[in-house]
């Protein structure tokens, strides 16, 4: 089955709303994985909207699963992976000032060479990298490409999958299983999320090819009511189901 990675982004976004000191991430993250995530997710974003520095700091020091830091591939960006905090895997990610939530994978067909550029520099430093790209077989052709001789994996944005209605999902579950089968006949490593929640999980998390998926608004909506470990069961439950 894949692994769970929880998004604690969220629990910052209630923070902040108040500018408190609750609650606080760092300790959902550890609830979390209490629960059975295997790793923990979160996005540093330029603005700081939600997760702060320090959260990503100390993260490290307590996860004992995968951390993985998603960002843009600023310069800013990479000198904080470099120097900071060092995760276990760095997830690059498109971003605009704006957006409410990432509107779509990183288009490697325009930025490719910049990706590839990020990605060295990281991958020389001991930090595993992903790319959040759209399932589309140019984006994963375009990636094997770039790689070279390092071990990349990617994540794929299912967003489109989780908000299409009737024989359209199956269409655009299609489109995931496509990508994940190409993926990983040339060596990439097989990521998913975005969007998915306890009804739609299921058909993502029984590709086989896909060995994690980074899951955070509907835990973290459904922490709300439940509690974070009950949450995270929830979603491990229905990956299972």
């Amino acid at each position: 089955m894949a692994h769970l990675s929880v998004n604690v982004d969220h629990v910052a976004t209630l923070r902040q709303a108040r500018r408190a000191d609750y609650p606080d991430p760092v300790e959902a993250a550890t609830m979390a994985e209490r629960a059975g995530a295997s790793g923990i997710t979160v996005h540093l974003r330029g603005d700081r909207r939600h997760i702060q520095d320090q959260d990503v700091r100390s993260l490290r020091q307590v996860v004992h699963g995968k951390l993985n830091l998603e960002m843009a591939t600023t310069d800013e960006m990479v000198t904080f992976a470099l120097d900071c905090c060092k995760p276990d895997q760095v997830t690059l990610v498109p971003e605009r000032p704006e957006e409410v939530t990432t509107e779509g994978g990183l288009d490697l067909l325009r930025h490719g060479d910049e990706v590839g550029r990020v990605a060295k520099l990281l991958a020389g430093n001991g930090i595993s990298v992903s790319v959040f790209i759209d399932p589309d077989p140019r984006q994963i052709e375009r990636l094997i490409q770039i790689r070279g001789d390092l071990t990349l994996g990617f994540e794929i944005n299912t967003d489109s999958y989780t908000k299409a209605r009737g024989s359209a999902r199956q269409t655009e579950l299609s489109k995931v299983v496509e990508v994940a089968e190409l993926g990983m006949d040339n060596g990439l490593l097989v990521y998913a999320g975005h969007g998915l929640n306890t009804d739609n999980v299921g058909p993502v998390a029984s590709i086989p090819q896909i060995e994690e998926l980074n899951i955070g608004h509907a835990i973290v909506s459904r922490a709300v009511l439940i509690g974070m470990e009950a949450a995270v069961s929830e979603m491990l439950t229905a990956m299972v189901a």
